[in-house]
This record gives structure tokens, C-alpha cells and sequence, in this order.
């Protein structure tokens, strides 16, 4: 007989019905969503039984013993055996979750769950990001959580941010600012936010009907660092550092140097050759002639790990972060201001801590000797790109930096005998107003300047990842893998259909594509097979397994040079500070005491490799987005006029294409090539028309017309243009239908649904 608390009068439990004990342990243990019908079914419960089972949950959840509606119970105070959670951090290559609807009556704090991940089978899911939302099994673990993935949920964070819109009828919608997402959002509740206006938005109710409701307002979503923001939201990238971090980093700030345990370097007229913009100095360089035709040099990096140490709050944000993230308007730093931009930044004429690698180069270009030591450095000068580039040309520049050019171009003799891959790679530089606005954007010009820091660069990372190998230490690798034969099997049909030939028995190295593209003379067809070259290559990822860098044509690579932003980095100078003997003594301040490795890192750097390449190409990601947008922006006011263009992707729907000198990729669908039939020849990586014989390939260059710049999502599309230079007359081009109650006359940003093209037959293999 179950007894009712408080005043209420025991009542007899019906045969059959479960005791208050039974539910809860069937609750507890179950290995799917319990609510009651699975409580009625697991106890054969029928007719007036269900009624009193009604009754029972209710009275268990009056009394506190369980939370929950009719379709999902769960023990209060505990976590549901089955229930979506939203990833919330990510740290050494695991996901923490908490609840994604933690509404507890005593105002508890969510539970932080493991979400214990499967790496191979049936059961592998792809790899979490932070706002991913699951599906998952709990459990509870010792004293805490734990969680398995049961199905990786559709996102929603990516559609909840974007610009308010006001149809006809009054009815609010949500235009999205991610160019993958086509379709508008019904919004229940505005929120207070009016037209026009960037706002965060989250789900009112279960399924696409019920629309989403404004929980934020952004402001104007063109007004400057409005496209940086939409980056940071839509990646979720950290950007605001805690309170314990930023206490962290002030005590940091206070680490005396300690001159009896640092090599002083300080009568070194050694420089740091930076961009013009540049917010924080990693690096410095100096370099003589050792009289042999060789060159002595010393390559000085910025000793984070001196201030940055494994266990405290300053270590568990980097290693979240992984790496910095640089926009046009601002930067989302790895580590707080008073580090990356003062303490730890080389700045002239300042005493600062250095890392420095000491180097002997042969007259060969060979690195004969290495030595790493913890230094004092004070910069003799920073120097723009741009200004020293200028001061060789002139003949106008100092001994030291004579010295510089003339120890890169022995380096240099050495990388054109190394042959590693040459490819020619734009990078489109935004340049902002006093106010924030567009001033201009232009394709970086590339001097020798870029080349002779870049050298030294590359010399000081394989000399760190050598001089750790030597010394039997863990090496955080840079790798950059061979081609996989599936995707050289794919440029070979492709460059078959050119009439050229590559024998997959062969050797493959960077050398073999630069003498292909330099076999090719026609400038149209070598930017085709640049593309294909370019889709070729593997993405470069951080392992401790060392796998070589193909692209560099170099056996052994870490990255040394760039700690201030970069995880990676301080990771090897943690280790060299191990393998060199370089601990400091124990700071007197509130800091952990060791710089070294910690003794988790040193048994295996797996976690941390697999955590920062991921946050890596999520800032990658970010990057580009928020440069889409800006181009798009500076674009908008252009719209209507001509632009020459060079093919970056076929598919069958279409092609992308970019401008020269300025990038933006924007779409021609084929739905807008004339009235001829399109074949996509997947091999050739084309779109055929069957009757004219009109070819679009992967590279080709041609003139189109700009019809839309979408500044908020970053989005082009071009028309295409006939040979009297007249946009082609689309097939079957008449208005679409809308829906009930959408935006009619304002919809400003939103895109349309891409509707399937009709005049498309697909040639090849399926994708799969």
C-alpha cells in the first residue's frame, strides 16, 4: 500500500499499480524517454489502473519525488535518463553538456555531463563543436554525469541570429544571416525589436510552426563590427575572458625577469618585421655572417609559457580557445590583453622574455647546429612589411637587415632545392575607416619581405621539432599529409580530360605538381589545374605522430614561432623548456609553480592535437565568413555593373565563381544559362550545354554581371552574360510562389528556397 504525504488520505493502490519506489527506479534505469505510457505499459497497467497511475505522478511530483510532464519524467533533482543537451565546452578533444532545458524548482545550477564519444563504427558521430545540441543516454558516473550520443540534433544557433523583417500584414519574420540557410522564421514574440535590426532568437515552441521568439537585440547589422559579431555568434567562438582568468593574467603580468637564469640578448640589434596593422609581436630576427659563407642567426619568440603555466585559469581558457581569431575590426585573443598585446608581446626598446633559438646555417642553406635558451631580448626596431621592403630597394637599410636579406637568400637556395608546393594563394586584406567602415579591400601584395620573416620562420619550427626528436621529447606536430589515392585517382581523370597524364606509380611530392603547372602555358588551363591541384591537397591538422608536411617538403615540423596566438606553440616550448633543462625558479605570486609540460600533455598529446585543430578551423571558418560579408558589403552599392571572374567550383546545380583581385564567391545557377541543356560532367568538373556545346569549367575566366550582394550573409550571385555582353534571358524565368503571410515587397535579406533546375542532366558517378 502506498502513502500518500502531507494531509492527504492513504488510499488504497489498485492491483497492478507500481509503488512510489518501483516508478522511480523504472525511471532511473531506463534506457529511453520515460512518461506514461512506458510507466503503464512496463507495469501491464489497463483501464481504471491508468487513471490512478494519472493520479500517483501527479501526487510524486506535489511531493518533489519527480519533475516532468506526461511525456518525459525524471528523478528531481537528477538528470533524465534520456534528454537533448547543448555542448557548452570543449576541453583536450571532450565535450561537456549540460540540459538544454534545465528549469529545476530549487534554482540548482545545470549538472556538467561527459559526453563520452564514439571514434569508430556505426556509432561514430561527427565531432562536436560548442552549441551543438544531442539527443543523449545519462548516466551517472561517481559523483558526476556522463553521457552517450544518441543522435546529433539538426542546429539551431546558426538560424536563431538575423534580421528582423515586417511583411505586409504586419506578421514578423527572421531573415538568417548564414548563406546556407535559405528560408525565413515565422517570429512569435519580437521581443521589443523592430525592423531591420540583428537580433539573437531561440526556438517558442516545439517544431517549425511555432516560430522563434527574440531573446536579444544586436542593433543595425551593417554598422562596423556588426559582421565580426555575426562570426563570433554563429561559430561560437569565446570571446570574454573570465574573471579568474583576467586575476590570472594581472599576476602573470607582475613575473619579474629573472637575469642570472635568462641568457641576455639584450645587445642583439635584433627587429621584429610585422604588418603595418599588426596587434601583438611574437617574433624577432637577427642574423651575421659567420665568415664561411654560412650565416649565425637567433630567432626570438615571445616566452609565453613563462606567464602562461599548465593547471592554472590562464591555461584552461587558452586551451579552450586554442588560438586567436583576427577580423578586420577586432581580435578575439587567445590570451587577455595585458599579456598578448604588452607583457608578452616584443615590443621596441623594452626588455622582454624570449624563447630563442639559436641557429648555424651552412653556405648551403643547411641548419648545421641548433641551441634553445630562455633570453632577455629588447627590440632594436619594429619594422612594417613595407618599410623594410622598401629600405632594401633604396639601398637605405642598416647592416642588420643587409644581413637578414643575405641569410634569406642562402635559405631560399635551399627551399628551391627542397621544391616545396608553389601555389599561388591570394589573401584579401579589409581595410577600415577611423569609423569602422569600408575604406578598401585588396589582394596582399606579396614582397620579398614576407618571404625572408616567413624563412626564418620555417627554419626556427624545423629546428624545434629536430632539436625534440633528438632529445626524445613529445613533439606537437604540424602535418600535412600526402594525397590520399582517391583524390590523385580524381585529378588524373581530371587532368585526362586536358590530355595530360599522371602516373599514380610514381613518387608523389610537391615537385611533381609544380612541374605540371609550370608545364601548362595556357593561362586559362593552368588556373584550372591549379584549382584541381589545390583540391588535391589535405587539410594540415596537429598530431603528435609525426607524418611529415607535404606542402613544405620537410620530413619533420612543429609550430615554435607564434605562442601568443597559437596553443600549438606553447605546447613545444613547454616541452623544450623539459628537454633543455629552462624551468624558472618558482614564482613567489598566486601562479602554478612549473612552465614545463603537464604530466597529462607529457603521457599523451592526442587530446589537445585533436581539440586545437578543430578550434582552428573554426577560426579559419570565421575568418572567411566575416571577409565574405565584407566584400559583400563593399559590393552592394555595385550591384548591376561587370566584373571579371574566374570559375572556383562546378556542381550540378551551377557554378561559383569569384572576382579577381577582390574574392567573394557568388553562385550562377544553371537555371539562368539560356535555354540550352547543361550536362555536369563530374570528371571534368564542367557544365556542357547539349546543343551549344558552351563549356564551364573549374578555372575558366569570363565576364558576369553582379545581380545580388547579400552583406549579411555574405552571399553573390552573378548573371551570366551573352557574347554581346547582354545578360543570357534565364529558362523558365517567372516568379515563384510565396507563402501565406511572407514578406512580399521587404524582404531585403532573406533568400529564396533554391527550387531544383530543370535543365540539368548529370553525367558521372553519385556523390555519396
Amino acid at each position: 500500500m502506498s502513502k500518500p504525504s502531507g494531509n492527504r488520505r492513504a488510499k488504497r493502490t489498485p492491483p497492478g499499480l507500481p509503488t512510489r519506489e518501483q516508478v522511480l527506479e523504472f525511471i532511473q534505469t531506463s534506457d529511453r524517454i520515460v512518461g506514461k505510457r512506458e510507466i503503464g505499459k512496463a507495469f501491464g497497467l489497463k483501464g481504471q489502473e491508468k487513471i490512478a497511475l494519472k493520479k500517483l505522478l501527479k501526487d510524486m511530483a506535489e511531493e518533489g519525488l519527480i519533475d516532468g510532464k506526461r511525456t518525459a519524467y525524471h528523478r528531481m533533482g537528477g538528470v533524465p535518463k534520456v534528454t537533448v543537451l547543448k555542448v557548452m565546452d570543449i576541453e583536450d578533444g571532450e565535450a561537456f553538456a549540460v540540459p538544454d532545458a534545465w528549469q529545476p524548482d530549487d534554482g540548482s545550477p545545470p549538472p556538467r555531463i561527459r559526453i563520452l564519444e564514439s571514434k569508430k563504427g556505426k556509432h561514430r558521430h561527427a565531432a562536436l563543436k560548442i552549441g551543438d545540441r544531442i539527443l543523449a543516454r545519462n548516466e551517472q558516473a561517481g559523483s558526476g554525469w556522463q553521457a552517450h550520443i544518441m543522435k546529433k540534433l539538426p542546429a539551431r544557433t546558426e538560424g536563431l541570429m538575423g534580421v528582423v523583417e515586417i511583411d505586409a500584414s504586419g506578421k514578423g519574420w527572421l531573415a538568417p544571416v548564414d548563406k546556407r540557410i535559405r528560408n525565413s522564421s515565422p517570429i512569435a514574440d519580437l521581443g521589443g525589436a523592430e525592423e531591420g535590426q540583428l537580433v539573437l532568437a531561440e526556438p517558442a515552441g516545439r517544431g517549425p510552426r511555432a516560430g522563434v521568439k527574440v531573446v536579444e537585440v544586436l542593433g543595425d547589422p551593417l554598422a562596423p563590427k556588426s559582421f565580426s559579431l555575426i562570426a563570433i555568434s554563429k561559430h561560437g567562438i569565446p570571446n570574454i575572458f573570465p574573471e579568474t582568468t583576467l586575476a590570472e593574467a594581472e599576476r602573470a603580468a607582475k613575473l619579474p625577469l629573472s637575469d642570472d637564469k635568462r641568457e641576455d640578448l639584450r645587445h642583439l640589434p635584433i627587429v621584429a618585421i610585422d604588418p603595418s596593422d599588426a596587434r601583438d609581436h611574437d617574433d624577432a630576427i637577427w642574423a651575421e655572417p659567420d665568415g664561411e659563407g654560412g650565416f649565425k642567426a637567433v630567432i626570438a619568440i615571445a616566452d609565453v609559457s613563462f606567464y602562461v603555466r599548465p593547471g592554472g585559469a590562464l591555461d584552461r581558457e587558452a586551451r579552450k580557445r586554442g588560438n586567436s581569431v583576427y577580423f578586420p575590426d577586432r581580435v578575439v585573443p587567445m590570451l587577455p590583453e595585458i599579456l598578448s598585446a604588452d607583457v608578452c608581446s616584443l615590443r621596441q626598446g623594452e626588455a622582454r622574455a624570449a624563447m630563442a633559438c639559436h641557429v648555424s646555417i651552412s653556405a648551403s642553406g643547411k641548419i648545421t647546429s641548433t641551441r634553445f635558451s630562455r633570453a632577455i631580448v629588447k627590440i632594436d626596431e619594429v619594422i612594417p612589411y613595407e618599410e623594410a621592403q622598401r629600405r632594401i630597394d633604396e639601398k637605405d637599410a642598416a647592416k642588420n637587415l643587409q644581413n637578414l636579406w643575405a641569410c634569406w637568400k642562402v635559405l631560399d637556395a635551399a627551399r628551391t632545392a627542397r621544391d616545396p608546393l608553389e601555389l599561388e594563394l591570394p589573401e584579401r586584406r579589409v581595410m577600415l575607416d577611423d569609423q569602422g567602415k569600408i575604406a578598401e579591400i585588396a589582394v596582399r601584395e606579396r614582397l620579398d619581405a614576407h618571404r625572408v620573416v616567413e624563412e626564418f620562420m620555417i627554419t626556427a619550427n624545423v629546428a624545434a621539432a629536430k632539436a625534440l626528436e633528438k632529445k626524445t621529447a613529445p613533439v606537437m606536430y604540424r602535418i600535412h599529409e600526402t594525397p590520399g589515392r582517391e583524390k590523385l585517382v580524381a585529378l588524373r581523370d581530371y587532368l585526362e580530360t586536358f590530355g595530360r597524364k599522371l602516373a599514380l606509380g610514381q613518387v608523389i611530392t610537391p615537385g611533381l605538381f609544380n612541374r605540371m603547372l609550370k608545364d601548362v602555358t595556357d593561362e586559362s588551363e593552368r588556373a584550372q589545374v591549379m584549382e584541381a591541384v589545390l583540391r588535391t591537397q589535405t587539410q594540415a591538422y596537429y598530431g603528435p605522430a609525426n607524418a611529415g608536411h607535404f606542402g613544405l617538403s620537410l620530413a619533420s615540423y612543429a609550430h615554435f614561432t607564434s605562442p601568443i596566438r597559437r596553443y600549438a606553440d606553447l605546447l613545444v616550448h613547454r616541452a623544450l623548456v623539459d628537454a633543455y633543462g629552462l624551468e624558472q625558479p618558482k614564482p613567489k605570486l598566486d601562479l602554478p609553480p612549473a612552465s614545463g609540460l603537464s604530466d597529462k600533455d607529457r603521457e599523451n598529446l592526442s587530446p589537445i592535437a585533436d581539440a586545437i585543430s578543430k578550434t582552428e578551423r573554426r577560426a579559419m571558418e570565421a575568418e572567411r565568413d566575416t571577409i565574405d560579408r565584407y566584400v559583400a558589403a563593399w559590393l552592394s552599392g555595385r550591384v548591376g555593373e561587370t566584373f571579371k571572374t574566374r570559375i572556383t567550383g562546378v556542381q550540378s546545380f551551377g557554378f561559383f565563381a569569384t572576382i579577381e583581385g577582390l574574392g567573394g564567391d557568388g553562385l550562377v545557377p544553371v537555371s539562368t544559362l539560356g535555354s540550352d541543356y547543361f550536362t555536369y560532367d563530374e570528371k571534368a568538373q564542367s557544365l556542357v550545354g547539349e546543343r551549344s556545346g558552351v563549356t564551364y569549367s573549374t578555372g575558366d575566366r569570363l565576364e558576369l554581371k553582379l545581380g545580388e550582394a547579400n552583406a549579411l550573409t555574405g552571399a553573390l550571385k552573378f548573371v551570366p552574360l551573352d557574347s554581346d555582353g547582354n545578360p543570357i534571358e534565364a529558362r523558365g524565368n517567372r516568379p515563384q510562389p510565396r507563402g501565406k503571410g511572407k514578406p512580399q515587397h521587404k524582404r531585403k535579406f532573406a533568400q529564396g528556397k533554391r527550387g531544383r533546375p530543370g535543365n540539368i542532366r548529370h553525367q558521372g558517378k553519385k556523390k555519396r
